[in-house]
């Protein structure tokens, strides 16, 4: 016989879930009081939404603005580019009619080589663009480092999880609202020069 099905185990059993809950239930608000405070819940799990931890900083929202812009100016100068070309090629095929075939042609050829140079020279700089907001996700990571590694000093964690990717967790575990709350304090928006020493 197992030692569950034992008469008298099953209520043991109950009891010690019973206990077990009503000390999560006490917990929680212990808790969530210490996030108020500014001070990370005591777990050896903590996890974060570093997509909202990025968004949601001052340093992310000022990256967003900044590409925002530079990705609507780019579109505005395509939109003009398009434009002259699509100008520059009525004209082409109207003088068609007072051109030879060899003088039409060479015109023709220059005129597509001209798009293609402007297609690739526009479509580097949407990479660019593409490319400069991911390098600032990562530049963003290197400085929030040692403020979440911080966080995890303060309540005792040994990992970091994404949020997206655990099965089921407390929310007392999330610190990402308390990391951007520190994240921001510690290097603003990220334009002034981190550590840097205050004025008097």
């Amino acid at each position: 016989m197992g030692i569950l099905s034992k008469p008298g185990h099953a209520g043991v059993l109950r009891r010690m879930a019973r206990f077990y809950v009503l000390l999560l239930l006490l917990a929680a608000p212990v808790a969530a009081v210490a996030q108020d405070l500014g001070r990370p819940v005591r777990s050896p799990i903590l996890t974060v939404e570093s997509d909202r931890l990025y968004s949601g900083s001052d340093f992310g929202r000022r990256v967003a603005r900044e590409i925002e812009a530079e990705g609507a100016a780019l579109a505005a100068e395509n939109r003009e580019i398009e434009t002259e070309l699509v100008e520059e090629e009525q004209m082409l095929s109207e003088r068609r009619s007072e051109m030879s075939p060899e003088d039409f042609r060479a015109l023709a050829d220059a005129f597509d080589k001209k798009v293609v140079d402007i297609r690739r020279i526009q479509d580097a700089k949407a990479r660019r663009l593409t490319q400069r907001s991911d390098g600032e996700r990562v530049a963003f990571l290197q400085v929030a480092r040692p403020v979440l590694e911080q966080l995890m000093r303060e309540s005792a964690a040994a990992i970091i999880l994404e949020r997206s990717s655990v099965f089921l967790s407390a929310d007392v575990t999330d610190i990402t609202d308390l990391a951007i709350a520190r994240i921001n304090a510690a290097i603003g928006d990220g334009t002034a020069p981190i550590g840097a020493p205050d004025e008097d």
